[in-house]
This record gives structure tokens, C-alpha cells and sequence, in this order.
């Protein structure tokens, strides 16, 4: 069963295509990944997939449902959540905090209002734990390392709980040590059931945890299929690595 879908999607900018046609899906429960050279438009998908861009053309068919647009602010109740390349925190706010600002959809002051409920606490120092942060709770943003930042991230992820998971490099920039760290919370996602959609560049990555492997080319699909598959086709070495 898929649960997550694109139709015949197109993004454009200005006279710029960087999505064309592109129709692919996700099944639920697996970990799909998306590959392709730079500039294939694996980002822009899934900018587009979480309403960061707007749908030029096509849909996305979330649990069977077809939308033309996609808000932001919808992304909960639709049971999405995203991670970016470029690690998107509260600097001013705790570590305890930026993850407790995942367990509600009505804003940081909300969430901040809320953290005496136990049961939020609770999950927070869970969630910190799982990661590793929990010394780091009352640290800011600000003050973490990169490695750490991205775990922060990765923790809100964790907190929200939600069914489909786009994961947009988690590993880019990290230490061994903290790779195997993400590695084992994807695997952790993989067995409770979550729809993972995975961006990297890290071949061995992509055959380790992957189900299916998705390959983009100029904004639309040149490959798909099992990694070993893939990974092996002609074209794909050809487009992706520059032989």
C-alpha cells in the first residue's frame, strides 16, 4: 500500500522546471530513498511534498487523498514531519524546549505554557534520552555543537510521532560516531512502522537502509527498484556518479 504519492507533479520557477511529470510513491513502511546528482531536484520535492513550495501542476496523494496545495501548517494533521539540510532550530530556546515545541501544533508559546504537564515532560526526557541530550537539556541551541543540532532535529522528529517521516540529509556533515547514532533512530522508525523518505549521497547508507531506492535526473524520474538494482543500472552510474 502506498502512502504517500505524486501525480504527473510539476514545480516550477519562473521558466526554470525543476520538477517534471514526476509521478513515484512511497509504501508505507518502508524506507524509500530519493538519489540523483545535484540539481536533480530531490529537495525541491521535498520542499513541495511539505508546502515550502507551492504545486505549479499535478497532485500529492497523501493516504489515498489527492491536494493540489499543501500548507505548512497542515503537515501534522496529514501526519508528515521533515527534517532540513540546513538544521532549522530555536537558537534562544533549550534543547528541552525545542522538542517540546514538536508536541503541539499551536506554536512555540503554547508549547512553552504547556511544559508542566507531566506526560509532555515525560516524553521530552525520552525523547532527549533516546538521543543523548538529556545532559544537554538545558542548554540553548545556540551553544550545540553541529552533530548535535542535527540530533535535536531528528529528536522533534521523534516527538511528533507522525506516520510519514522526509528526511533531507540527516547524516551531511557528521562524525562516524554520530552517524551510527542516526542510523540506529532510522532503524527505530523503520520497525515502529514509519514511512521513511530518505535524501543522501552516502551509497553505503542508501544500501543499508534502504527498501527502494527513487532516482531523479533534470526533475524527473530516471530509476526505481530495489538498491542492488539500481544502483547497478548503467544509466544510473552514468547520471548520478560521472562515469
Amino acid at each position: 500500500m502506498n502512502i504517500l504519492e505524486t501525480k504527473n507533479l510539476k514545480k516550477s520557477f519562473g521558466g526554470v522546471h525543476a520538477i517534471s511529470d514526476l509521478s513515484i510513491s512511497f509504501a508505507k513502511g518502508k524506507l524509500t530513498s530519493v538519489i540523483g546528482p545535484n540539481g536533480s531536484g530531490k529537495t525541491t520535492l521535498v520542499n513541495v511534498l511539505t508546502g515550502m513550495h507551492a504545486i505549479t501542476g499535478g497532485a500529492v496523494v497523501v493516504g489515498g487523498k489527492s491536494f493540489h496545495a499543501i500548507r505548512p501548517e497542515s503537515l501534522p494533521r496529514l501526519g508528515i514531519t521533515r527534517t532540513f539540510q540546513d538544521v532549522r532550530l530555536f537558537e534562544q530556546m533549550t534543547v528541552a524546549d525545542n522538542i517540546m515545541v514538536a508536541l503541539t501544533a499551536r506554536g512555540p508559546l503554547a508549547a512553552l505554557l504547556e511544559r508542566g504537564s507531566a506526560d509532555r515532560e515525560e516524553r521530552v526526557k525520552a525523547v532527549l534520552e533516546k538521543i543523548g541530550l538529556w545532559e544537554k537539556r538545558r542548554e540553548l541551541a545556540y551553544n550545540l555543537s553541529y552533530g548535535q543540532r542535527k540530533l535535536v532535529e531528528i529528536g522533534r522528529v521523534l516527538a511528533m510521532d507522525v506516520d510519514i517521516v522526509l528526511l533531507d540529509e540527516p547524516f551531511a556533515g557528521l562524525f562516524k560516531e554520530m552517524v551510527r547514532v542516526i542510523v540506529g533512530i532510522i532503524g527505530e522508525l523503520k520497525a515502529a512502522g514509519k514511512t521513511v523518505l530518505l535524501i543522501e549521497h552516502n551509497m553505503e547508507l542508501i544500501r543499508e537502509l534502504s527498501d527502494h531506492v527513487i532516482v531523479m535526473d533534470a526533475g524527473g524520474l530516471l530509476a526505481k527498484g530495489k538498491p542492488d538494482e539500481v544502483l547497478a543500472r548503467r544509466d544510473v552510474i552514468e547520471a548520478y556518479l560521472g562515469e
